[in-house]
């Protein structure tokens, strides 16, 4: 059975110290509140897992929350680097981190894999791409039937996966609308699911029943965070906070002003916090 649980009590149940976790969306619908609660409550030596590393991304690595990354394109979506992965990256700040990076199609399939229980993943790929080179996960295999080789990866299986989605109904069931991205195959590939919602509604009457992509019984637990995708947008809900990416690549090249934007913006705060950022953008949405 899914619970409804307050988001700190669902993080402290769900996240532990070593674990590899999802903190998946795809241009919206991204865990911010999610994964700030987990910077709070102060985790360490993770593997962080994502198609699209960005902001919250940047924020667990600069407050030394990550062990290694396990990604495909790592940046400020529309303004550039993620000046505290590349301060990891190069200078060991705050201290050193594993990088393991993949073209989007191979994460894709990973996750794919990983929801369907296999080992790894096999597709066409990396064809004159030098990416192997550098990551000793990508593989070549011969096609037993045809012959042809193909690129393989390992399936990605995160201990846990946290999303947003803007509703859940009061079964456990949630619905996403818009952009998918690769959320569903992330939860499904996970040993645990938290799923941070807008709204609870009593059932999901008079929408077309593929919005529902995850059924209850694929999900741990469901806490209500309205706003608790922003700066990143949620569909029919709010737009996406533009000044907000171009602030944070002015705050994140400087390593005491990121840690003052952290303290006041994040660790002073709580995930109630979240409604209030976004009601100047509901209305445009």
């Amino acid at each position: 059975m899914t619970k409804f649980l307050p988001l700190s009590q669902a993080v402290a149940e769900n996240l532990h110290d070593g674990d590899t976790v999802a903190f998946e969306g795809f241009t919206h619908l991204i865990p911010t509140a999610a994964a700030h609660e987990a910077i709070r409550q102060g985790f360490k030596e993770l593997t962080l897992v994502r198609m699209t590393p960005d902001l919250i991304y940047d924020q667990m690595i600069g407050m030394g929350m990550a062990k290694k990354v396990v990604f495909s394109y790592a940046g400020n979506p529309g303004v550039g680097l993620l000046r505290r992965l590349r301060d990891a990256v190069e200078n060991g700040f705050p201290h050193a981190i594993e990088v393991e990076e993949h073209s989007h199609a191979a994460m894709a399939n990973a996750y794919e894999a990983g929801a369907a229980g296999l080992p790894c993943a096999i597709f066409r790929g990396y064809r004159g791409a030098e990416l192997a080179r550098v990551n000793p996960n990508i593989k070549s295999v011969i096609c037993p039937f045809t012959g042809e080789v193909l690129a393989a990866v390992p399936s990605v299986r995160p201990d846990v996966t946290f999303i947003h989605a803007q509703k859940a109904n009061r079964k456990g069931d949630v619905l996403i609308e818009g952009i998918i991205g690769i959320q569903k195959e992330a939860v499904l590939a996970a040993k645990r699911a938290v799923v941070t919602v807008e709204e609870v509604v009593e059932d999901f009457d008079g929408l077309h029943p593929n919005l529902t992509i995850l059924p209850s019984w694929t999900v741990t637990a469901i806490s209500v965070v309205p706003g608790g995708a922003h700066p990143s947008y949620t569909h029919g809900y709010y737009i996406r906070d533009n000044a907000s990416y171009l602030e944070w690549d002015k705050i994140a090249a400087d390593r005491d002003r990121f840690r003052e934007w952290m303290q006041k913006n994040v660790m002073e705060k709580t995930a109630g916090d979240f409604s209030g950022r976004v009601e100047h953008l509901r209305n445009a949405a």
